[in-house]
């Protein structure tokens, strides 16, 4: 028996179905990670000088804003971050603190009547050791979750299904954020 090259079969059928996201492999590569800690090389140092289409941001308060996450979790993944470029929790202001809280019950509120999530994942890593990507700046998550939403592609196929482009999700969430804001009595914080 002659031994065959893999790349013999690259064209034969087959009854598994694939999802590519090389999209993925830039962050996985380390591609939009910061060189350093310091203002000058953060993303979330940035985002704020940009259009909010091209930034993806959603809303702008007035210490902190709410940006969709490059690399969700779940589709409608939102942080929100102060504009102050800061680590730890304990260092932002109240005013930081108190605007931190109400723009995360408003991005809820928000994506709730955009994407009708049937939970959230809300939180925030604090340090690389805790799962920070982006230690240097302090950034809370607001992650929609969906019964289900939880299958094998992220366990067996470390891949996520995202339905929805992130510059649409940004014009659904930001379309609606002054509805849930004048509804509530909030404003801007």
């Amino acid at each position: 028996m002659a031994h065959e090259s893999p790349a013999e079969f690259a064209g034969d059928p087959d009854d598994v179905a694939r999802l590519w996201t090389p999209h993925r492999m830039v962050y996985i590569g380390g591609q939009d990670k910061p060189a350093d800690t310091s203002a000058d090389a953060c993303p979330f140092c940035r985002i704020p000088a940009r259009s909010d289409a091209d930034g993806l941001v959603v809303h702008r308060g007035r210490t902190c804003y709410v940006v969709l996450n490059l690399y969700p979790y779940n589709p409608g993944h939102l942080l929100v971050c102060p504009y102050r470029h800061v680590a730890d929790y304990p260092d932002l202001t109240q005013a930081e603190t108190h605007e931190l809280a109400a723009l995360t019950a408003t991005a809820m509120r928000v994506t709730r009547a955009v994407s009708r999530p049937d939970g959230f994942n809300i939180g925030l890593n604090q340090g690389e050791v805790a799962g920070a990507g982006i230690a240097a700046h302090l950034h809370q998550h607001v992650v929609p979750r969906w019964s289900g939403d939880s299958n094998f592609l992220p366990i067996v196929a470390r891949t996520k299904a995202l339905p929805q482009l992130l510059g649409e999700t940004r014009e659904l969430l930001a379309g609606a954020w002054p509805q849930a804001t004048s509804s509530e009595g909030e404003g801007s914080c």
